[in-house]
């Protein structure tokens, strides 16, 4: 009667580990060059799309597709076991007028996280980016606001969500690099005194390093990375926006969940 294998006889889990971080590279840069060639092709859409369509139609399309594009993404990521991204909790604002949703921005896919429960969402971009092929059409298309001068940025937020839209901000203005958030940048409290629009909170948890502050595309992250989105407290708009700012601030502070080192 043949002797069962024993655990001698199985390749040490280490050593498994190692064999397969070339395959898991392989398979990261995969997702994110199927993310690049869709966002290239939906531009392509969005260019053409651009000069036929009114604008409300436009942007109605181009918010839809764009958010539509990434869930496609995140879907593909859970299927291949890379990522797995828990964003639920955003369901219960897809269809609400005029909100304006922060987060905290820990990592360079939060964007991609919030927009795809959020069809009706607008995004604050770099002006830098609408030369980029990538984006540039498909954000034109959409109507997402420009970031060329501060009074610029607050008329077409304030006159997007008194139509309706709903505006995604990261009042840290760019990716944590001090815990537990950045100091927040004034925008977006006087967008809502303006608009009269309430701000809803978000938060991202993370334990990856994975796309954070310094952290190239081409490193591989413990896996699966793994992120999720809870629904903090919903401010309403103030006649004071510096106090506003500060309240929410401290609140983000008090409720980052931060990541183990």
């Amino acid at each position: 009667m043949p002797e069962s294998p024993t655990n001698a006889d199985s390749p040490p889990p280490l050593l498994l580990r190692w064999l397969l971080l070339p395959l898991q590279w392989a398979a990261l840069q995969l997702m994110l060059a199927l993310l690049g060639l869709g966002s290239l092709l939906w531009n392509l859409v969005a260019l053409l799309l651009y000069p036929v369509l009114s604008r409300d139609a436009g942007r109605r399309i181009g918010r839809a597709g764009i958010a539509c594009g990434y869930r496609i993404f995140w879907w593909m990521a859970r299927a291949a076991g890379m990522m797995r991204l828990q964003s639920q909790a955003l369901d219960t604002l897809r269809d609400e007028p005029g909100l304006i949703v922060v987060a905290n921005h820990p990592s360079m896919l939060d964007a991609l996280m919030l927009v795809a429960r959020l069809p009706r969402s607008a995004c604050i971009m770099k002006a830098s980016l609408m030369h980029n092929p990538f984006l540039a059409p498909g954000a034109r298309l959409a109507r997402y606001i420009r970031n060329d001068s501060p009074r610029g940025l607050v008329k077409l937020a304030v006159a997007d969500l008194r139509q309706g839209g709903q505006l995604v901000m990261f009042p840290e203005g760019t990716r944590t690099t001090h815990a537990p958030v950045n100091p927040f940048q004034r925008g977006v409290t006087v967008i809502a005194r303006l608009a009269q629009a309430p701000i809803q909170t978000v938060f991202i948890d993370t334990s990856s390093p994975y796309l954070c502050k310094g952290w190239p595309l081409w490193r591989l992250p413990p896996l699966p990375i793994v992120f999720s989105v809870r629904l903090g407290r919903r401010f309403e708009p103030g006649d004071d926006p510096a106090a506003l700012l500060a309240e929410l601030e401290a609140y983000f502070a008090a409720g980052v969940r931060r990541p183990p080192a």
